[in-house]
């Protein structure tokens, strides 16, 4: 869940999204349809999504995959977790691929929008990580841990932490825990950042909770180079292609979701991130 940009900052960048949209072809409709009613299955599927390891997904999609099911993809990649959800909204786009059911949940209740999930498709583990120390062990009172501060990853990064016993929250503040919440900090320090911003902290940090699609992105293994991960068993955070309520039985929306839950892109996940990215099939998206 893969880059949060101000909503202050929509305004200004949605006539230039729109319009670099229509230069590439997208239709201002998602749903648009030919005479008698029927969807346009000859026109692009364009989907938003974060560069990695959503877009590098699509595109393994897109260039082994989609022709067979008679389905032309087009991938928009965005930097940030805010465009994604608006262009989706506006039908800029026909859906993206790019965050999980919380950060969801979140977003269309502060902004109104109707997205919805349709399938998942994989997990991130959010980790911990530092240039400063080689273990927990090693995390000492007095030390600063740099978080992501977008409501729903900064709860998910604090129970790591509660998880792995450097901090105490209250009891029952599950992914809406904020540094309020914490009951004891056992003398760390916190620095709240935009999460696409945190890997840039760790030089001036002693250790930072980073999402898994921007510790792939700084050069990160985080199976490799993580103090500590998300366990992947029982997880909420599967990141899944979503569309705006109504889009979901579009055939080009359902023949992707075939080809991202199939076996090929499972095995894609497995060999090329090797345990930073873990496969989330089995069952549809929460809802």
């Amino acid at each position: 869940m893969r880059k949060n940009i101000k909503l202050t900052a929509i305004a200004a960048t949605s006539a230039a999204l729109a319009l670099g949209l229509t230069a590439c072809g997208s239709s201002s409709d998602p749903s648009s349809t030919k005479a008698g009613g029927k969807t346009d299955e000859n026109k692009p599927l364009v989907i938003a999504a974060s560069p990695s390891p959503h877009a590098d997904i699509l595109n393994f999609v897109k260039d082994k995959l989609a022709a067979k099911e008679g389905l032309k993809l087009e991938v928009k990649e965005f930097t940030d977790y805010v465009l994604p959800n608006t262009a989706t909204e506006q039908g800029q786009v026909d859906g993206n691929y790019f965050q999980h059911k919380p950060y969801l949940d979140d977003f269309n209740k502060k902004n109104g929008t109707h997205i919805v999930p349709v399938v998942n498709v994989h997990l991130e583990p959010l980790g911990l990580y530092s240039k400063k120390v080689k273990a927990l062990t090693d995390i000492k009172a007095g030390q600063t841990i740099a978080v992501p501060n977008d409501t729903t990853n900064e709860g998910r990064a604090l129970q790591l932490l509660a998880a792995n016993n450097l901090i105490t929250l209250k009891e029952g503040v599950g992914t809406s825990a904020k540094l309020s919440d914490i009951t004891d900090k056992k003398g760390l320090e916190f620095k709240e950042l935009e999460a696409a911003t945190v890997p840039r902290a760790l030089n001036d940090v002693d250790a930072a909770v980073i999402n898994g699609n921007y510790a792939l992105e700084a050069g990160l293994k985080p199976a490799k180079d993580a103090l500590v991960l998300e366990k992947a068993e029982g997880n909420p955070y599967a990141n899944f292609l979503a569309v705006k309520a109504g889009n979901e039985k579009n055939p080009r929306i359902e023949k992707l979701a075939k080809l991202l839950n199939s076996d090929e892109v499972k095995k894609f996940i497995e060999e090329k991130y090797q345990g930073s990215v873990v496969p989330a099939f089995g069952a549809p998206a929460a809802s």
